[in-house]
């Protein structure tokens, strides 16, 4: 085997394994931000249906805060938005990941065909 396919069969198997851990952590990262998006959603629906005079705690760090329900809204509107925003940075993320994989694959089976094109050049004969 030629030792410029042998070392680009090596990187490729390098950066799939790379890229395959960077996926299933990006896999997990979004299922996260999806259950805390969910939850944001639970949570409006339920004070929703109070009272705007309702007095109700709010959570700041590892301690509650007496609020109001419009004031509370909005921090879970804003806490969505930006939930949202990082899903789909996170998907942004993972396609990169995905298209510069197999653009890699491409580019390994053109050296491939490559080189088995000049193997049929030199020696006069389909190479096998």
């Amino acid at each position: 085997m030629d030792l410029e396919l042998k070392k680009a069969f090596t990187e490729m198997q390098l950066n799939k394994i790379e890229s395959t851990k960077k996926i299933r952590l990006l896999d997990m990262q979004t299922e996260g931000l999806k259950l805390s998006k969910q939850r944001v959603e639970v949570t409006n629906k339920h004070i929703s249906v109070l009272a705007p005079d309702t007095k109700v705690y709010s959570s700041v760090g590892r301690m509650y805060v007496l609020d109001n329900i419009p004031s509370l809204t909005e921090q879970l509107k804003t806490k969505q938005s930006s939930y949202e925003e990082r899903i789909a940075q996170c998907e942004k993320n993972k396609d990169f990941l995905i298209k510069n994989l197999k653009e890699q694959e491409e580019s390994l089976r053109e050296l491939v065909q490559q080189k088995k094109a000049e193997t049929t050049e030199t020696n006069g004969k389909p190479a096998e």
